[in-house]
């Protein structure tokens, strides 16, 4: 597979902060909110966040309890997506048309998360298979993102994993905090932002969720759309 870069058509431009943080943030955004959208309407499934599936699993094995098998079955689906996922990158030439198109699947399982999700919500018992169903296309969302995360987008940090981020915030603001230079302040405000856009998301996504249920997963669903266009144009950055 030969790669180019997700960078500004304008040649020899250098993009602002903004541009180089803006697809960070908005996909951390998405990742929160579909995150906690999903682990509030599907009691207690992780969408974005496998080692939580695992600890809940952990928890119901010992205490007893209903879903153990999907929080246990959403590792291999998990494991399957992203190699089907790696292997399709494998096969492609441009990698910003890839991108742009793994954004799209993405958009298409969210679309198919939220469609399950009118259709079946509310849900009352954690081990059902329409719970299993439409968590599964969740995750298969984000095991999408995170695949590209680990292949195509290794320049930003990960959208769907915070202790690392907040772990990175914690040294670049140590950094910034002994040497206050403009390249370790934006480099606090990089990795700041991505905790931000987080932690925003969760909030708006369980709002939203509160008031109209699944339909609180379409602006995301857009928002990841918007991220496909940017990818096929090459201004993703």
């Amino acid at each position: 597979m030969t790669t180019d870069n997700n960078v500004s058509p304008v040649a020899g431009q250098i993009p602002g902060l903004w541009a180089q943080c803006r697809a960070p943030v908005l996909l951390t955004i998405v990742g929160g909110a579909i995150d906690t959208i999903g682990f509030i309407a599907l009691l207690g499934f992780f969408t974005a966040h496998v080692t939580g599936n695992l600890v809940l699993a952990g928890a119901a094995f010992v205490k007893g309890g209903a879903g153990l098998w999907i929080k246990l079955g959403a590792i291999p689906l998990f494991i399957a997506t992203v190699m089907v996922t790696k292997t399709w990158i494998d096969h492609c030439r441009q990698s910003h048309v890839t991108l742009g198109w793994l954004f799209v699947a993405e958009a298409v399982f969210l679309t198919g998360f939220m469609s399950a999700g009118l259709h079946f919500d509310p849900f009352r018992d954690p081990g059902a298979s329409t719970l299993a169903l439409t968590g599964g296309l969740g995750l298969m969302a984000l095991a999408i993102r995170n695949t590209a995360s680990k292949t195509l987008t290794k320049h930003i940090s990960p959208s769907t994993m915070m202790t690392g981020n907040t772990t990175q915030f914690g040294i670049d603001l140590s950094n910034y905090v002994r040497q206050p230079s403009s390249e370790n302040r934006q480099a606090v405000f990089k990795s700041g932002s991505i905790i931000v856009g987080f932690v925003a998301g969760a909030f708006l996504g369980a709002v939203l969720y509160m008031y109209i249920g699944f339909w609180s997963v379409l602006p995301f669903m857009l928002a990841v759309l918007h991220l496909a266009s940017l990818s096929f144009r090459r201004q993703f950055i």
